[in-house]
């Protein structure tokens, strides 16, 4: 049996949220020692194991815990409790803006972040050209990325993601641009992964992509695990909660 790449075992992560913030001198002096606080539970002892080759799919309403454990993977955050483990290298597309620089060209920005993704410069120059024609912003490519919209920013950082040579790809679809010809485009490039054995972790409310790429899915509800397995049969009984708005007491055919 394959070894997993990510097995993420008892994982809890919890926030800490004040109540009320003092922000003047007086108001730390006055309400010294009053301060109350509020521990939200991201997640709550989950439990998953993906395998190299797999496309991983984490669904649920927003709220549920699902970019927090994106973002646990990705070593964006640390967990509460419980272990993460990662067998091999990672390319998170997470957070727009990381590994860029608003001051520099698109251009420019290739570069800097093709290399913070483990990409030679010699690997970027011979990929760049198909990294601007996927993204579609060759007009653009020489001025400073704060001029970017924040699409035409997702585009390239997906453009640059998904050259890199790494075993794993993080996406939260959050991100993901409203141009419809762009995200089937990415749709595509994401199933031609299927045959490099990489490995692609996603977060989606877009049950038909889920359904289509995955291989399994993850269901989170307020930060619980309800089922984790096949990912149709996974997507069936999330939609069905959806209709019915009452998560099933027990679901042991996952």
């Amino acid at each position: 049996m394959q070894d997993p790449v990510v097995k993420i075992k008892n994982l809890s992560k919890d926030f800490v949220l004040p109540h009320e913030r003092k922000n003047t001198i007086k108001e730390k002096v006055l309400f010294f020692g009053k301060a109350s606080y509020e521990l939200q539970h991201a997640l709550r002892d989950v439990d998953v194991e993906v395998k190299r080759g797999e496309f991983f799919g984490i669904v649920g309403r927003n709220g549920s815990g699902k970019s927090t454990l994106l973002k646990i993977i990705g070593g964006i955050y640390q967990p509460t409790k419980g272990s993460v483990e990662i067998h091999g290298t990672l390319t998170p597309f997470i957070e727009l803006g990381i590994g860029f620089n608003p001051e520099l060209t698109g251009r420019e920005n290739v570069y800097l972040n093709g290399a913070i993704l483990g990409l030679t410069h010699k690997e970027i120059e011979q990929k760049y050209r198909e990294i601007v024609d996927f993204a579609e912003l060759e007009k653009f490519m020489d001025q400073k990325l704060k001029n970017y919209s924040s699409g035409m920013q997702v585009r390239l950082a997906f453009s640059i993601a998904i050259q890199a040579h790494n075993d794993i790809l993080l996406i939260d679809e959050a991100l993901a641009t409203g141009d419809a010809s762009f995200k089937e485009k990415s749709l595509n490039r994401m199933k031609d992964l299927m045959g490099e054995a990489r490995t692609i972790v996603i977060v989606s409310h877009a049950m038909g992509t889920i359904s289509e790429l995955c291989h399994k899915v993850a269901w989170l509800h307020q930060g619980k695990l309800i089922a984790f397995g096949p990912a149709k049969e996974v997507c069936d009984k999330y939609l069905e909660f959806l209709s019915v708005g009452k998560v099933p007491v027990a679901l042991e055919d996952f």
